[in-house]
């Protein structure tokens, strides 16, 4: 029976601290990664279109930091942001490729987790 009882305590005393961390620091407590990144290229225009899906309630504190573009595994840039747009948004960036160059973009949430998303330019068409 004193067993029980020491495990009953230890599990109450652990319980309770994971909820205070989470009561003091509660960004950690409703911070997530990017649900999705889609990319689309437009060989024509040179056009990245690189769509991301993260739902925050407040964009001024929980956002999308930055946005990192590689070609064929080279950083081309690192946008930085402070703030982002609705759930789901669109940035546009100027990407010369030509066909067969892999894009690959990684989006950053300022708290907690990343997603990346990769394409390979097709020739273009007119």
């Amino acid at each position: 029976m004193r067993r029980t009882s020491m495990i009953s305590t230890f599990v109450l005393s652990l319980s309770l601290f994971v909820l205070m961390i989470f009561c003091l620091c509660p960004q950690m407590s409703y911070a997530n990664a990017p649900q999705d990144v889609k990319l689309e290229y437009n060989a024509l225009t040179q056009n990245l279109a690189v769509t991301i899906i993260h739902n925050s309630s407040s964009s001024g504190f929980h956002y999308i930091k930055n946005v990192e573009i590689k070609k064929n595994s080279v950083v081309l840039s690192t946008e930085k942001y402070d703030s982002q747009p609705a759930g789901t948004f669109t940035y546009n960036y100027k990407v010369p490729a030509m066909a067969g160059d892999k894009l690959e973009v990684t989006a950053t949430c300022n708290f907690f987790g990343s997603k990346t998303a990769t394409i390979t330019v097709s020739p273009a068409t007119k």
